[in-house]
């Protein structure tokens, strides 16, 4: 059972930069990064899989980058120029098969048990 830890999370104002971090327990290839706002369903934000192929959602392109460290199995996601509707729960998703940021959540396997981003304008 692969095991996912999220930190990093917290409170910042608008333009304001935070950097999540998702520790595992074992290699998987691929990895990702959720977020559900309040009263909205859970969406994808960026995906990295092992051969280096990364998506994102286009609300994030050019402001977030995912990152990950598979010498470590560590992942990261450093968030720029955050807005208010950036606010949510972040989690980090993982699977043992190729991935992409558009996926069905339930397709993942592994999932941390997030951490909150609030931004405030």
């Amino acid at each position: 059972q692969v095991q996912l830890v999220e930190s990093g999370g917290g409170s910042v104002q608008a333009g304001g930069s935070l950097r999540l971090s998702c520790a595992t327990s074992e290699h998987t290839y691929c990895m990702a990064w959720f977020r559900q706002a309040p009263g909205k369903e859970r969406e994808g934000v960026a995906s990295v899989n092992a051969n280096g192929r990364t998506t994102y959602a286009d609300s994030v392109k050019g402001r977030f980058t995912i990152t990950k460290d598979n010498a470590k199995n560590a992942l990261s996601l450093q968030m720029n120029a955050l807005q208010p509707e950036d606010t949510g729960v972040y989690t980090c998703a993982a699977d043992r098969r190729m991935c992409s940021v558009g996926d069905d959540p339930t397709g993942y396997t592994y999932w941390g048990q997030g951490t909150q981003v609030t931004v405030s304008s």
